[in-house]
């Protein structure tokens, strides 16, 4: 079988090598959007509003015109394939041209400071690099295709995080309806090889080797609170997305130019209003919560709620990963400005803003175990890391009783719907 043989190894060895090279040119147009965030925001200096409000125009009017085929995550066909893979029109928007469609997405994406990152992007090259190899390579043609893209998909976002554990814990629980070691080997092989060649760029919120004592008996009651608090928000933020997608959706498609200017005006009066700080995936504001820092107003926690809507239910490329983390991430400093409440160290606010991040995340995704991991893998607190998985857990379990269809599979629905008429 491929993948336990040695043959199999060497194999997923010598493609994950490929993949790490090519999620390069994804990792520097991220670095390069939080390069432009920090030299032309906070101001704001009238470049960086010209490149929030002209990039995003090109970005939606693009997304929803000549370059449709690129916009959003990219991970529907992958998800679409595990129920039905006989689908040529959702394998299509797979291919390796697809993806040339998404890459001025991308850079238009991080010009303008769309909000979304390079999690959903990277799995969907490397679902699509697999299929590529698929056609030139007998053994990778043994595998069942909703298998192989579970795989591109799961160890495409591991090697771009660096951490093979992550990409198959998302393969898991996210992409694939087959579980077990045929999945979880390749997975781990290909990120892992992947994540040798990677670069560091576009992900300033990774802490690696972040040092912090167990968490204390007195911040307990903190943790229940988030972790209550975030997850609620996080399913609310699904229950959001969802409806202002689908309202939005046709007057993207009847005047894309038209809806373009509307978005781009809103999103630059937003960014203005938060200094710049609703710009890009968050990574400069969750990294510093994660190491213990709170020095953004409270306010921020609503400006990048409404950047982070309105960027994913116009098509921008990526999901939603790093916005919930963010937004958990900012409850903590919502929390400390309010009356009364007494100033926390710099440790329990670093370990309180990974338990909202992970809550957050998890009550909109759905996914307990890769969205705690996920955390880890930004923060790299191993302490922390039971009370994640508790939290993830937990968060999942009460908002999977309200929240209704996730982001994904309300995309899902809607793929099949429009491919099976």
């Amino acid at each position: 079988m491929l993948g336990l043989s040695l043959g199999g190894v060497l194999l997923w060895l010598s493609l994950g090598f490929l993949l790490g090279f090519w999620e390069w040119p994804y990792q520097l147009l991220s670095e390069l959007g939080f390069e432009l965030q920090q030299r032309l925001w906070p101001g704001p200096t009238p470049l960086g509003v010209v490149l929030v409000f002209g990039g995003t125009v090109a970005l939606v009017g693009l997304a929803w015109g000549p370059l449709a085929r690129g916009r959003g995550g990219g991970l529907t066909p992958v998800l679409a394939a595990q129920q039905d893979s006989d689908q040529p029109a959702l394998q299509q928007v797979l291919s390796l041209k697809t993806q040339l469609y998404r890459l001025p997405l991308l850079v238009l994406t991080h010009l303008s400071g769309g909000t979304v990152g390079v999690e959903s992007p990277s799995a969907s090259l490397g679902a699509s690099f697999l299929l590529a190899c698929r056609s030139r390579c007998s053994p990778l043609a043994a595998l069942p295709l909703p298998l192989l893209l579970a795989i591109g998909g799961g160890a495409g976002l591991g090697a771009a995080f660096r951490s093979p554990l992550l990409g198959a814990a998302y393969a898991i629980e996210e992409l694939s309806r087959e579980k077990g070691l045929r999945l979880v080997l390749p997975t781990l092989l290909l990120a892992g090889t992947g994540a040798l060649v990677n670069s560091q760029l576009g992900q300033p919120a990774r802490l690696d080797g972040l040092r912090m004592d167990a968490l204390p008996l007195k911040l307990w009651p903190w943790v229940l609170l988030l972790t209550v608090l975030a997850s609620t928000l996080g399913g609310l933020f699904v229950r959001c997305l969802i409806p202002l997608s689908v309202w939005l959706t046709p007057w993207f498609k009847r005047t894309p130019w038209r809806s373009s200017l509307g978005i781009a005006l809103v999103l630059t009066l937003v960014a203005w209003l938060s200094g710049g700080l609703s710009l890009n995936d968050g990574g400069l504001l969750l990294g510093p919560a994660l190491a213990g820092s709170v020095t953004v107003p409270s306010a921020t926690l609503i400006w990048r709620w409404i950047a982070s809507l309105l960027s994913i239910a116009a098509g921008v490329p990526g999901g939603l990963m790093h916005d919930t983390m963010t937004l958990g991430s900012l409850l903590v400093g919502v929390l400390q400005s309010l009356p009364g409440v007494a100033p926390l160290p710099a440790m329990a606010i670093a370990q309180l803003a990974a338990v909202g991040a992970t809550a957050l995340f998890a009550g909109a995704n759905g996914t307990p175990l890769f969205c705690a991991l996920f955390v880890f893998t930004l923060q790299g607190d191993s302490a922390l890391l039971p009370v994640l998985l508790l939290v993830s857990a937990v968060s999942t379990a009460w908002v999977g009783m309200w929240r209704g269809p996730t982001w994904n599979e309300a995309q899902l629905e809607t793929a099949m719907a429009h491919h099976t008429r």
